[in-house]
């Protein structure tokens, strides 16, 4: 769980930081920016938090690093989209043409109306997270022992498995509780923040 926050917030921090710039600043510096996000998207999730945990060594920390590596081209990518749609609107031409900085419109006008979506997103990557450690403490790159993780008590149960079959079944029903949970938590979000749900259109 611990590794799940930690990444999410590396992802979401960088990545809606990275999508906002691009996406407000648009022109050359979009084309770049998301020429190396694509490279990042390239590369499987799983393959590429691997090779992050392969560089960094396995470890609690590093674990976290990798995971939110991963998180942050699905954050960049959904940030500049909704940066793009924004920055077009009245309000945010408005306080251009008052002279506002930059800097004080993303953060002020910008930040605040596209925050809705990251927010679900960061739900749905939590869930993800939480896969991704436990797929990564079961190949042993991921939380060492004597730190606990649901991965790393598959891994010790898979030994004994027609022994003990029960070490292998909570863990992965604490697994399946937390992403079904967290998956829930996403969809409620969604249908609270969006004012067409609301109202019952489709």
């Amino acid at each position: 769980m611990v590794v799940g926050v930690v990444a999410v917030s590396i992802g979401a921090g960088a990545g809606t930081s990275i999508g906002l710039f691009s996406g407000y600043r648009a022109g050359r510096v979009d084309a770049i920016l998301m020429r190396v996000i694509d490279g990042l998207m390239a590369f499987p999730s799983l393959l590429l938090a691997i090779m992050v945990v392969a560089v960094l060594g396995p470890g609690h920390i590093q674990t976290m690093i990798a995971i939110g590596v991963v998180l942050i081209p699905v954050f960049a990518r959904l940030s500049r989209a909704q940066t793009l749609a924004v920055r077009g609107q009245e309000f945010v031409l408005a306080a251009r043409a008052l002279g506002a900085k930059d800097v004080f419109i993303v953060t002020s006008h910008i930040l605040p109306n596209i925050a809705g979506p990251l927010l679900i997103q960061a739900t749905v990557a939590f869930s993800g997270a939480v896969l991704a450690e436990a797929a990564l403490s079961y190949l042993g790159l991921g939380t060492q022992p004597p730190t606990p993780s649901w991965g790393g008590m598959l891994l010790e149960a898979r030994d004994v498995l027609f022994v003990r079959p029960w070490m292998a079944v909570w863990p992965g029903v604490a697994i399946a509780s937390t992403v079904l949970g967290w998956n829930l938590m996403g969809d409620g979000l969604r249908d609270l923040l969006d004012p067409r749900l609301r109202q019952g259109q489709p």
